[in-house]
């Protein structure tokens, strides 16, 4: 078990792999696909980061800021947040896009506003499930919005185009997800074992959604050798 529980934990680096390798073979990719290129780059560098903290950081005298990953769990998911709001802003359905864009800076607001007076962002508990929780629900949001105008829009072709699957895999990610982070602090000063064990569900549904990823990219890239097939 602790060999599946070691895999599962660097796949935060390997599953990224996955979407990274079709990401390279087809690089003609549409332009809503740049901010998840730029997702799936800085997400490596924060996860390669997060990994060599939790399995280094007993077995060395290190700086304070290299005592703990929780931080740089807090940066992803801003990197991650504002990314996929991006493509989402990119993608050609004006339905609702003042309020995407007000959800985008709401959330802006209350990031700095709960580090610069409520979390610490480099103490030890600086997990922000508060943040990484509301990240997950304003997305969620908007790929129900994404799948309202799938449903809406009678021209739409029967071919699922790759926001599709990038959509399919980010709502898979956040519905798992959602309640692992709005209760994951308090299960790691109460219960740090089922925290450490429960978090193996985080790192699956992750493959899953850098899966869907590689699956966007790679039906971006049949889809310009076939140009009859259309994209979202």
């Amino acid at each position: 078990m602790q060999v599946i529980h070691n895999i599962l934990a660097f796949s935060e680096v390997w599953a990224l792999l996955i979407p990274l390798y079709f990401m390279l073979r087809w690089r003609n990719q549409p332009g809503y696909m740049k901010p998840v290129k730029f997702y799936i780059w800085l997400a490596l560098l924060i996860n390669i980061q997060i990994i060599l903290i939790y399995f280094f950081r007993k077995k060395w005298d290190a700086p304070f800021w290299f005592e703990s990953n929780n931080h740089l769990y807090n940066l992803h998911s801003l990197v991650r947040f504002l990314s996929f709001a991006l493509f989402f802003l990119m993608l050609r359905q004006a339905f609702l896009r003042p309020l995407k864009i007000a959800a985008v800076v709401l959330f802006i607001i209350f990031t700095i506003v709960n580090f610069a007076y409520y979390e610490n962002y480099f103490d030890f508990w600086s997990f922000s499930g508060r943040l990484l929780s509301i990240e997950a629900g304003v997305l969620l949001l908007f790929c129900l919005q994404y799948y309202f105008f799938i449903l809406r829009d009678d021209t739409h072709s029967t071919d699922r185009p790759p926001s599709f699957w990038v959509v399919t895999g980010l709502s898979i990610y956040v519905v798992v997800n959602f309640p692992i982070f709005l209760f994951y602090k308090a299960m790691l000063k109460q219960f740090e074992d089922f925290a450490i064990d429960i978090w193996d569900v985080h790192n699956i549904s992750y493959v899953i959604f850098c899966i869907f990823l590689a699956r966007a990219f790679y039906e971006s890239g049949r889809s310009r050798r076939n140009p009859q097939n259309t994209t979202t």
